[in-house]
Formats: structure tokens, sequence, C-alpha cells
């Protein structure tokens, strides 16, 4: 039996990451566990408001988008610039074979103890704490550390929140696939280095939505889709086809499911709390989820300080009930729209039809950006209801 620490952090992304790094700058003895060789697959698109609020370096954004571009079924598109005048920005892109490795070592700059190793489960020792079990990847052998409290920060299917929270085993899942490809040249007109392509087309994705985001010297090209049996290899294959970048180098390819709801519940009522995608914090509609995992890992971090200073595992609910109270509306939202503009191809039509209203971008871009809705002039909400009104009228017909 190893050392005991005072929280053991199962899984080394963006929110597990996050939290070992909090937690060991404020003092605490922490153990940052995580697979090795493991990339999620993720478009890389990171707002400024994470850049600031986590302190990211530039040399980690291989990539500056300063538009989006959606195409519809009918391969309408309609281009997004990320904002007007002064305020125009840019959405940072990462790699996040590199980003999430640089995080894990921030968490170990911090104090934080790195070890290499899959999870295997929590015992508990003769008093009931908790042990967790753990395997070497090069022998196999098996490993115990004792903690008096566990992070579970390991991805959707995640293990650790199957073995402690109730319904975890039945969070509801995306399944994506990308590939990351070598960039082609930068004179050649039919890619663009600042552009991120959505394609909400039910030939490449039927429920959700397939990607062109540029990383710089490489790319990621991806899909999503929930409905079982559904190609994602085929359909990236495809869309690299339709593109033009068939005969670009492939570099890596990676599949995962992404969570598409927060479950009810984040903690056991005693000593293991989940965060990020175990605790099902992406974004509906968009799939985004480095911005929320990071700031449910610094929440999780948050409760369990309280936790070792007080003791109380009831502190341990305040990570999603905080988490919830700054982002909950937004997450309904974001599921509302998703239920209803994903459904078929008559109404992805409609949606990307009304992404080219100006109304509608001058409220999307500065709320992704900064993670906040916008409170606009009233006159804008109500132009913005009169045209969703004229849209949803006009796929009454597709409905079905």
């Amino acid at each position: 039996m190893s050392t005991a620490y005072d929280c053991v952090v199962v899984g080394g992304g963006p929110a597990g990451s996050t939290a070992a790094t909090d937690l060991a700058q404020g003092g605490h003895r922490v153990l940052l566990l995580d697979r090795a060789g493991r990339i999620k697959p993720c478009g890389g698109a990171i707002p400024p408001r994470l850049i600031e609020d986590f302190a990211i370096p530039d040399h980690l954004i291989v990539g500056r988008a300063v538009s989006a571009r959606m195409i519809a079924p009918s391969d309408n598109a309609v281009d997004m610039p990320v904002g007007q005048g002064k305020q125009a920005g840019f959405v940072g892109m990462v790699d996040r074979g590199s980003f999430d490795e640089w995080l894990r070592e921030r968490a170990r700059s911090a104090d934080a103890e790195r070890r290499t190793g899959s999870f295997e489960r929590i015992d508990r020792d003769e008093r009931g704490g908790a042990v967790v079990v753990y395997t070497d990847p090069d022998d196999g052998s098996e490993h115990r550390v004792a903690t008096r409290c566990v992070i579970g920060a390991d991805g959707a299917r995640s293990r650790v929140a199957r073995a402690t929270i109730a319904g975890a085993e039945r969070m509801p899942c995306v399944f994506a696939y990308h590939e990351i490809i070598r960039s082609p040249v930068i004179a050649d007109a039919a890619f663009d280095r600042g552009r991120c392509d959505v394609f909400y087309q039910a030939a490449l994705s039927p429920d959700f939505y397939a990607w062109i985001f540029p990383h710089g010297e490489t790319a990621s090209v991806g899909v999503g889709s929930a409905l079982k049996g559904f190609g994602l290899r085929d359909a990236v294959r495809r869309l690299r086809a339709r593109e033009g970048l068939t005969k670009c180098e492939t570099i890596r390819s990676e599949g995962a499911p992404i969570p598409l709801r927060p479950l009810r519940r984040w903690d056991n009522g005693r000593d293991v709390l989940v965060t990020g995608d175990a605790a099902g914090v992406v974004a509906p509609a968009s799939g985004e989820g480095i911005y929320y995992a990071m700031v449910a890992g610094r929440e999780a971090a948050r409760a369990v300080g309280e936790f070792l200073i007080c003791g109380n595992p009831r502190v341990l609910g305040q990570a999603r009930r905080r988490f919830m109270r700054a982002h909950g509306r937004v997450f309904w939202i974001l599921g509302v729209m998703q239920h209803f503009w994903y459904r078929n191809d008559r109404r992805r039509e409609r949606f990307v039809a009304m992404c080219e209203d100006r109304d509608v971008q001058n409220l999307i871009w500065p709320a992704y950006m900064n993670k906040r809705l916008i409170y606009a002039k009233p006159l804008a909400y109500l132009r913005i209801f009169a045209k969703d009104m004229r849209h949803l009228m006009q796929t009454a017909g597709g409905a079905q």
C-alpha cells in the first residue's frame, strides 16, 4: 500500500489535470493517475475565455479560426466571421495530444504526483477509507493507494462513475471519430486555415454534424452520431473525398463516446466526485467540451478542498450545483436546439439559414467567446423570435 493521498484524480484530460493542479496548488497531496497514449477525438476549439481564465500559453495555440462556415444539406454555405469590427476576434485551436500533456505537466509542476496506470476499482480499508486500485501498463502488476477522496475524470464511460454513482451507466452519448491529417499547402484555395467548417447533412451525420477544423499544419476531420451502426469512418472518408483531402497524410485517428447531458448527481455522498466527461459536461448541439471540462474540474477541486477541510461529504455536491448555476441554462437551450433542429435535413436547412441572420450572429459569438448569455437589446430578441417562428412554421410540414 502506497502512502496515503488527500486526493487521487483518475484521468489526466482537461478536467482531471485542472482539478489536480488546483488541489496541489492549495497544498494538498495529490496523485494524478492517467492512462498513457489516449487522445480524445476533438475539434480542438477553445474560446478566449478559456485562454484567459486558465492561463494557456501562446505556443499551445496551433491555429486561429476567424470564421465558421455552416454547410446545409443543400450545400448552401453560411459564413460567420468571429465578431464584427472592434468585436472581431479568433477562436484558438489546440491539438489534444500536446494540449493535454501540457496540462498534466502543469499539474506535476504544481507538486501533484503523476503516475501511469489503468484504474481498476475502489476498495475500502478496515476503517472504510478509499483505496484506489490500478494496474501498471508495463507489467500488469496491481498497485493500491489509500486516499481521503477520489475525483473521477476518466471520460464518458467512466469506470469510477459507473462503480460509484447511481445511473451513470445510462448516460446517453454521441460517438465521435476523427482523423488528424496534414493540412494542404497554404496556396490551396479549397482549404482555409482560418475557418472551421461544420456540415449539417444527414449523409455525413444523421443526428449530429461533421467537421473540418484547422490546426495550423494539421487539421481535424471528424463526425459524430448517436445512431448505432452508422459508419463513422466511412463518413470521414467520404467527407475527405468531397473536400479534396484524400491525399493528405493521416497522422493519427481517434474515436470515443461524447456525453449528451450532465449526470443528475456527481458524487457518491461519501468521498467520490466525478467531473468532466465523466460527469457529462459537454455542451449539447455543439459538442464543445474543453472549456466546460476545465471549469467542472476547477469546481471539483474547490469542492474537494472544502471536503478535506471540514470532512462533511455534503460539500461535494456543491461542484455540480455551482456548475449548473453558471451553465445549466445554456445547456438546456442547446439541448432543445439539438433535439429540434438536428432531427432531419429539412430542419437542418432552416437552421443553417437562420445562422445567416446578423442578429443571430451578434448573439451567438459573444455568448460563445465569453461563455455567458448575452442580454442584447429587446428589439433584437423580438426580431429573432419573429424569424424563429417563421422558420418553425416553414418546417412544420417536415416535423414527422
